[in-house]
């Protein structure tokens, strides 16, 4: 189905090593969105990259890290969004989050 829509894109950025009561921050995270009849997310492993903190998280034999950078994408309406984020906040100790605003042009799945 072709859709045409003005729509927010979220980006919460963290480490793979962050947890939630033991569980990966990033799973957690997905689980509030489902539970929030978010439309969708996806959760992207980064190779290299840094933060606040500088210090470089890589992912290569020669360096091997735990912490690898995590992105969290959501794509979204604005009052979805804005309705979801009291709950994730909280639980971003260390990370970053984004949002900007984004044109749908399509979204479907098999059988649409």
């Amino acid at each position: 189905m072709k859709i045409e829509t003005e729509a927010v894109l979220l980006r919460i950025h963290i480490g793979e090593a962050d947890k939630y009561k033991g569980k990966p921050l990033y799973k957690k995270i997905v689980e509030i969105l489902r539970e929030n009849h978010i439309a969708g997310a996806t959760v992207l492993r980064g190779i290299l990259g840094f933060g606040k903190s500088t210090r470089i998280h890589a992912a290569s034999i020669l360096d091997l890290s735990e912490d690898l950078p995590i992105i969290v994408e959501v794509v979204e309406n604005e009052d979805k969004i804005k309705a979801v984020l009291p709950m994730i906040e909280p639980l971003i100790e260390n990370g970053l989050i984004t949002m900007e605003k984004v044109k749908v042009l399509k979204y479907s799945a098999k059988g649409d």
